[in-house]
């Protein structure tokens, strides 16, 4: 059968109501008829009550949605455009983590009907929607491809915790698997998008443009990681060879720091693996996965030699980290890095003490084995490490920040955030 849904006729199913599906929900039920699935009971449940602990969409925007949501699948029946937002995380070898995005096409193959859309938001290598999802629902559903139902790709560009930078207001890319439905993808993402969509030729094109987006800023944050440590054996601080660099207009503004998160420290190795299955082996994009994800121990490693330095490590020293989220100002724990610098100084028999006001307690300690506490003691610790640059951290100001050691104790500043003459190192 052709392609003839109209956009007076679309009823739309959000599959994933995380930190993508769910603003991409509630933009989409201001104007068409929208079902937010998950398979979480209790995320559903705090959304009927108006709650978000993802923090992405306010309370009163959340409320005045005309959303409906569901944690039974066969609700998704109604729906003629089915949109998939489940997470593409990568497993413990480092590579592609295909389960969550598996299990969503299997769902949607149980329910899709004749003449429906499928749209994939997750981050994959270019050919995967193809080569992995359709061919799923195609087994499931017994419904074949650009003949009963139909895809399209359009990759999301949600950058948590940013209240600037809002789904409306990011530019689109798009794409289908015929001109028809290409056409109405991108007419569907521009009717919520203020900034307008990018029409790819492809869905391998849009796959690969996402996917690009975050290897590139992956690869430009380790060469300057790797020129703090080279300042740092230099006795140069970083961020002052950076600001005098950076009065040239065409000079990148990158700075130096941990790389986590469920995008920019995962997303290059969905490059590599699909590079790796064709025959090359991608160099420049390995390396500088491995110097960003070695930042970790080379914080903790620069924070026991300034406790030697300043006769602080002896046994039982303590030290204070500030920050567990992955970036700062909110609650996303996944991928985070600050975790290689706790393990790093435990394996040194340092114990180490977290505190973050964003992060769920319980959450941290059954993902890491971290549980944060909930307030440090003043006059404490031999060394404090500001790991995470959140609002409140920056608003207790570095003599604040300071009293939490003992006095002689190190501060150690990752994010720069502390002017150079109040701490004892940074990146």
């Amino acid at each position: 059968m052709p392609f003839d849904i109209a956009l007076d006729r679309v009823r739309i199913g959000i599959v994933g109501l995380g930190y993508v599906g769910l603003p991409l929900a509630v933009e989409l039920s201001k104007r068409y008829p929208t079902l937010g699935f998950d398979i979480n009971a209790a995320r559903i449940a705090e959304l009927r009550e108006g709650r978000d602990s993802s923090l992405e969409v306010e309370p009163e925007e959340l409320r005045s949605a005309p959303l409906r949501y569901s944690s039974d699948e066969q609700d998704l029946k109604e729906c003629n455009v089915l949109i998939v937002t489940v997470p593409t995380p990568i497993n413990d070898h480092k590579e592609p983590d295909f389960r969550p995005l598996e299990s969503a096409s299997r769902t949607l193959g149980r329910v899709i009907q004749p003449g429906s859309l499928v749209i994939y938001e997750s981050t994959v290598y270019p050919g995967a929607t193809e080569e992995v999802c359709v061919p799923i629902i195609e087994e499931v559903s017994g419904l074949r491809f650009n003949q009963d139902f139909f895809a399209g790709y359009s990759p999301e560009r949600i950058n948590p915790g940013d209240k600037e930078h809002r789904l409306p207001t990011i530019k689109k890319v798009t794409s289908g698997s015929t001109p028809e439905v290409a056409d109405f993808v991108d007419v569907l993402y521009r009717s919520i998008i203020r900034a307008g969509t990018h029409k790819a030729s492809s869905i391998r094109v849009a796959e690969a443009a996402k996917v690009i987006e975050n290897t590139q800023r992956d690869v430009n944050i380790a060469l300057i990681n790797e020129l703090a440590l080279i300042f740092n054996r230099l006795g140069i601080d970083t961020e002052e060879v950076l600001d005098a660099a950076g009065s040239k207009w065409n000079f990148l503004p990158f700075r130096p720091g941990l790389v986590g998160g469920h995008c920019i420290g995962v997303d290059p190795y969905y490059l590599t693996h699909k590079a790796q299955a064709i025959g090359y082996h991608p160099e420049i994009i390995l390396a500088g996965r491995r110097l960003n994800d070695s930042m970790g121990a080379y914080v903790a490693s620069r924070v026991i030699k300034l406790m030697m330095q300043r006769d602080m490590l002896h046994a039982g020293s303590r030290v204070l980290v500030l920050g567990l989220t992955f970036k700062e100002n909110c609650p996303d724990l996944r991928n985070t890095r600050v975790v290689d610098i706790v393990h790093e100084l435990t394996d040194y028999g340092i114990g180490a003490d977290v505190h973050d006001p964003w992060v769920n307690p319980d959450e941290a300690e059954a993902e890491y084995g971290i549980r944060p506490i909930a307030e440090p003691a003043l006059g404490t610790y031999d060394a404090v490490i500001l790991a995470v640059a959140h609002h409140q951290f920056r608003d207790l100001g570095p003599e604040h920040i300071r009293a939490f050691g003992k006095p002689g104790a190190v501060l150690y500043d990752v994010k720069l955030v502390l002017p150079a003459e109040a701490v004892d190192g940074r990146l």
